[in-house]
C-alpha cells in the first residue's frame, strides 16, 4: 500500500526539499516527488514541514516511569509517552548499579524488546558504574569501581546483545584494557563523569571510545595549563558531544561555543531525562535518590546538584533554534540522524530515507511538534 506525505519542506539528512510529496509504501519511507498522480492516497500536512523521528541516545526515564524500575510495564510507559516528546527511537538508560542490578536490567529489556508500541527502543545504556566519585554527580558512590571486560560479557549476554552504549571514566584502572574490548562487542564507548586528564582522554579516544557524556557537566574542566576532558571535546576530531540543551545544565553561550569548536555535525542533542519528564512540579525519586523538580530542573533534595532534566527532545530542538546557535535543519539533525550515528543505529532510524521505517514528525513554522508517526501512521497529535 502506497500513500503520500505533502509537506511545505521535508528535512533530508544533508538538504531540505521543498514542497512536494514524500512516498509511504508498507511502512517504509519511499522517494521525494514534486508531483503525484491525481488519485494518490495523501496525508495533506500542507503548512508544515516534516522531519525524521527524533532519537533521545541518553534517557532514564519519562512519565512516571524509569528505567531502574527493571520492569517492561515501565518501558512500555516510557515509549507510549515519548510519542508527545517527538521521539520515535531512544535508548532506555541505567545508572550506577550493582552488577545484579544491571545484569536483571539486561534480561528485563531483552525480553521486552520489540514489543513496545511507540518509540522504539534501539539499544540500552549504562551511564556509569565505572565512574570517578569526583565527578559523581546524581550516581551513587558505593557502585563505582573500576571496568571489567567479564562483566561487560555477562550484560552482553543477558540483554542478547541490547546493550549499545557504555560510559567510563577513562582514568579508572583497566580502561586501556576495557575500550577496546567493547569495541570489538560493538559497543559505543562514552567518557564521562571523569576528572581525566587531557592526556588521559585523548589515550581513550585513541583506543576507540568517541562519545562525550553530556558535554560540560561532570567532567574536569578546560584551564590554559590542563585542558582536561572539556579540552578534548573541543579539540579531538570524529568524536560526538552530548549536549542537554535545557538552558539550566549548559548556558545558550557555552552550547554555542561547543557547537563552533566541533561543528555541528559532532553535537548529539540528548535529554538526560528523569521520570518527571512531562508531569507536574513536585518530589521524585532518581534511582535511589530523593529529587524535586521545579522550575525547569530536576535537583538532588539534599545538595541540589541537578539530577537529570525534565526536558523533552523536541524542546532542545527549538531552543537552539530560538537561540540562534542553530539553523532549523541543523537543530532537526543534532536530534536525529547524529544522536543515530553516535551509536551506530542510523542504518535504522534517523534520517528520512528510502527503504528507512516511514518513522516522522510534522512541525510548524517555529518547530513546535504537530504529530507524531511511526511506520507512516498517526501516533500521536497535538489537541
Amino acid at each position: 500500500m502506497t500513500k503520500y506525505i505533502k509537506a511545505d519542506s521535508f528535512f533530508y539528512p544533508y538538504e531540505v526539499k521543498g514542497s512536494g510529496f514524500l512516498e509511504i509504501t508498507d511502512g517504509c519511507f519511499g522517494q521525494w516527488q514534486s508531483e503525484v498522480p491525481q488519485e494518490a492516497d495523501i496525508i495533506d500536512c500542507t503548512g508544515y514541514s516534516v522531519a525524521p523521528g527524533l532519537v533521545d541516545t541518553h534517557i532514564h526515564g519519562y512519565a512516571g516511569a524509569d528505567t531502574m524500575d527493571n520492569s517492561g510495564a515501565s518501558l512500555e510507559k516510557m515509549s507510549q509517552a515519548l510519542l508527545a516528546a517527538g521521539v520515535t527511537s531512544f535508548l532506555p538508560t541505567a545508572l550506577t548499579a550493582s552488577f545484579e542490578k544491571l545484569k536483571a536490567i539486561c534480561q528485563t529489556a531483552a525480553e521486552f524488546a520489540g514489543q513496545e508500541t511507540g518509540a522504539k527502543i534501539q539499544g540500552l545504556y549504562f551511564e556509569g558504574p565505572y565512574f570517578t566519585e569526583t565527578y559523581k554527580g546524581a550516581q551513587n558512590t558505593a557502585y563505582m569501581r573500576n571496568p571489567s571486560c567479564q562483566e561487560l560479557d555477562a550484560w552482553l549476554t543477558a540483554s542478547q546483545g541490547l546493550l549499545r552504549k557504555i560510559a567510563i571514566a577513562p582514568e579508572r584502572e583497566g580502561s586501556e584494557e576495557f575500550i577496546p574490548y567493547a569495541r570489538e562487542k560493538g559497543v559505543t564507548v562514552a567518557l564521562g563523569h571523569s576528572n581525566a586528564t587531557y592526556q588521559q582522554a585523548v589515550e581513550a579516544v585513541e583506543a576507540g571510545a568517541n562519545v562525550w557524556v553530556h558535554a560540560y557537566n561532570g567532567m574536569r574542566g578546560l584551564s590554559h595549563r590542563e585542558p582536561g576532558m572539556l579540552g578534548a571535546v573541543y579539540s579531538l576530531p570524529n568524536t560526538y558531544a552530548e549536549l542537554i540543551c535545557d538552558g539550566h545544565h549548559v548556558t545558550p553561550v557555552a552550547c554555542d561555543i561547543l557547537m563552533k569548536q566541533k561543528g555541528h555535525h559532532q553535537v548529539a542533542l540528548i535529554t538526560d531525562c528523569m521520570s518527571a519528564g512531562g508531569l507536574a512540579d513536585g518530589d521524585y525519586m532518581l534511582g535511589e535518590f530523593p529529587v524535586i523538580v521545579a522550575n525547569g530542573t530536576a535537583r538532588l533534595k539534599e545538595g541540589g546538584n541537578l539530577a537529570g532534566s525534565v526536558l523533552e527532545l523536541k524542546d532542545a530542538v527549538k531552543n537552539v533554534a530560538d537561540w540562534g546557535i542553530a539553523n532549523k535543519a541543523e537543530a532537526v539533525r543534532m536530534a536525529s540522524l547524529i544522536p543515530a550515528k553516535s551509536v551506530g543505529i542510523d542504518d535504522r532510524c534517523g534520517q528520512i530515507k528510502a527503504g528507512h521505517q516511514a518513522d516522522f514528525i510534522v512541525l510548524d513554522h517555529d518547530l513546535n511538534l504537530m504529530a507524531t508517526y511511526l511506520g507512516g501512521e498517526i501516533a500521536w497529535k497535538k489537541a
